[in-house]
């Protein structure tokens, strides 16, 4: 049983406050879709707790397992069990994707995998997601449509198995088809009921694949309503709008 907890977290870039105040708990077992329009901090809220340099943290504690985050470096933050999936990748030339993966799972794990059980699971991880072989000997995003970047993480965190995954935007320019094998990827990290899902998007569509237990409505950095997936059918009927003029 793992456990995130964000208590009171003040976020800043340069001298704009971006989060103000945000109080968040996810647990294994349960996925938290965190939905809100363009600029209401919901990016700011998954990079701050990854440990991107560009956000200052004012205030506020991040917990993993009732260890620190904050007090942690990038690497150790994953390597303690949280796993981000960016909603653009980054391009790693001269990198191929298999060493990539085999790198950041012996990062994680401490140790090296051993060639044919890392080879095994990657190929199972592949097929899965539908990914052609010739897949795994590219280099990292380098040329990648954005469903091939999706896939890529999605068959990173099924790879990497950490405690907490928080996804942003993962549905951002997927196609129909796209959207439903990574939404499978998505389901099929959630079947252990050992992990916890935070799912961060302002579109409805991919929670038609993947039903969250919990939705939190973000506007103006902070979250301003709470409640089951219904509170993201009303969202789909109604839109932000409301809720913004609130904040404010």
């Amino acid at each position: 049983m793992s456990t995130l907890e964000i208590h009171d977290l003040h976020v800043s870039v340069g001298d704009k406050e971006i989060l103000k105040g945000v109080d968040l708990v996810v647990s294994s077992g349960e996925t938290h879709a965190i939905m809100g329009p363009n600029g209401s901090g919901k990016s700011t809220l998954a990079y701050a707790i990854a440990g991107h340099p560009k956000y200052t943290i004012t205030s506020g504690r991040v917990l993993l397992d009732g260890e620190d985050l904050l007090d942690m470096t990038v690497d150790e933050r994953a390597r303690a069990g949280l796993f981000l999936a960016m909603q653009y990748p980054v391009e790693v030339p001269g990198v191929s994707v298999s060493n990539f993966l085999r790198s950041a799972v012996t990062a994680v794990r401490g140790e090296a995998p051993k060639l044919r059980e890392f080879a095994k699971d990657l190929k199972k991880g592949m097929d899965a997601l539908a990914i052609d072989g010739s897949f795994a000997t590219r280099n990292t995003n380098e040329g990648f449509s954005g469903g091939e970047k999706k896939r890529h993480e999605i068959l990173q965190l099924e790879l990497l198995k950490p405690k907490i995954a928080v996804l942003d935007e993962t549905d951002s320019g997927l196609d129909v088809d796209a959207l439903r094998v990574v939404s499978e990827g998505i389901n099929r990290f959630r079947e252990s009921g050992d992990t916890g899902v935070l799912l961060i998007t302002h579109y409805t569509r991919i929670l038609r694949y993947v039903t969250p237990d919990f939705v939190h409505v973000f506007a103006a950095g902070r979250i301003v309503e709470e409640g089951g997936p219904e509170l993201a059918e009303k969202l789909e009927d109604e839109g932000y709008e409301a809720y913004t003029k609130a904040a404010l």
